[in-house]
């Protein structure tokens, strides 16, 4: 039987006239990737959840449960095993979809989690639309206009961004836009008027009192979410803002550019055709790894806003040492980055040439 390196030698010495065995290669080196990288989360989750200083059992039973319960439950859990037979188990219960069992809810985590991540998938999204409806043209006319107003504030906007703590950012605009103004909702998805009156379909909100038909509660659900979104937007606003600024600033230097400008070519076309369309690829791969942070790393904003995500769950399960929920969580959330991180590469080298 052929090891995997020779059969990836055999496939790089094919002419280059077969782009599928190219591509073959490339799937075989990504789902290499996949699964060793996976491998290794499964093991530091397995690690932490052995490390801990948190006994499960009692977790279980509690402080005063008796000797024989005591082994009963530890023989249940499988943690009478060797190590390595306990990972083995580990690793099999992950790979069925069995998670545990949450210590606060009773529920399954993977029903858990299930649950709550619509709620950060809806967050994280708008917040990633606004970066792009606002941060790349933002970048663009920076660079532009470089050193003038727009610029000054770009670079205004970029330094708040990498500076202010979202959750002081979060709160200012409770204070300032639910408790003074009122112009938007309060923590929370809905007011609890309406919580409870749309069936869940896909778990995002917005989508689900669309499809009922429920637009009192459709125009709740936008209240609420326009703050905890305008504010992890911001932050994407800056990124791809500065982001953008800075591609765009090495594309306008180029000699191409001041090729193209000399031969009359409209300054519309220079920016948008040439120069922006020079960035595109580089740009789609910031925007992706932006969305992955915001996905993974929203926990702050759930907590300032009550928001019912998987960053909420996690703080909750972490404050009343339930394991199984924090290691359940910390899986997802990490094979989450691993593939969106792999897709953001897959999509690098299909858009640029360059990178195949």
């Amino acid at each position: 039987m052929s090891s995997p390196s020779t059969l990836f030698d055999s496939l790089r010495t094919l002419p280059a006239r077969q782009p599928l065995a190219r591509w073959a290669l490339r799937v075989l080196r990504w789902a290499l990737t996949l699964a060793v990288t996976f491998a290794g989360l499964l093991a530091l989750t397995f690690v932490i959840g052995r490390k801990v200083p948190i006994d499960p059992v009692l977790a279980v039973l509690g402080d005063r449960a008796s000797a024989a319960a005591y082994a009963a439950e530890r023989a249940a859990l499988g943690l009478d095993k060797p190590l390595l037979t306990q990972f083995a188990i580990y690793v099999r219960d992950v790979l069925h979809g069995n998670l545990g069992t949450s210590l606060l809810t009773s529920n399954p985590v993977g029903d858990d989690i299930l649950r709550v991540f619509p709620a950060t998938l809806e967050l994280a999204t708008i917040a990633t639309l606004i970066g792009i409806g606002i941060g790349v043209p933002l970048g663009v006319a920076a660079a532009v206009r470089h050193n003038r107003p727009i610029d000054h504030v770009a670079r205004f906007v970029g330094l708040i961004g990498s500076s202010v703590p979202v959750f002081w950012l979060g709160l200012m605009g409770l204070l300032l836009f639910y408790a003074k103004l009122h112009w938007v909702g309060g923590p929370g998805r809905l007011d609890p008027a309406w919580d409870g009156m749309v069936d869940t379909r896909t778990g995002i909100l917005l989508i689900d009192a669309a499809l009922a038909g429920e637009w009192e509660v459709w125009r709740n659900a936008v209240s609420h979410i326009a703050l905890p979104a305008a504010i992890l937007g911001y932050y994407s606003v800056a990124y791809l803002s500065r982001m953008t600024r800075a591609f765009m600033l090495e594309q306008l230097s180029q000699e191409y550019i001041v090729t193209a400008r000399a031969k009359g070519v409209p300054e519309r076309r220079v920016i948008w055709r040439h120069a922006f369309g020079n960035i595109a690829v580089p740009l789609l791969t910031v925007i992706a790894l932006t969305y992955s942070n915001l996905l993974e790393g929203s926990v702050l904003t759930e907590i300032v806003f009550a928001w019912p995500g998987i960053g909420s769950y996690l703080t909750g399960a972490l404050l009343n040492g339930d394991m199984n929920a924090v290691l359940g969580s910390t899986l997802v959330i990490g094979a989450m980055f691993i593939t969106l991180n792999l897709l953001t590469d897959a999509l690098y080298r299909v858009f640029d040439p360059r990178a195949r």
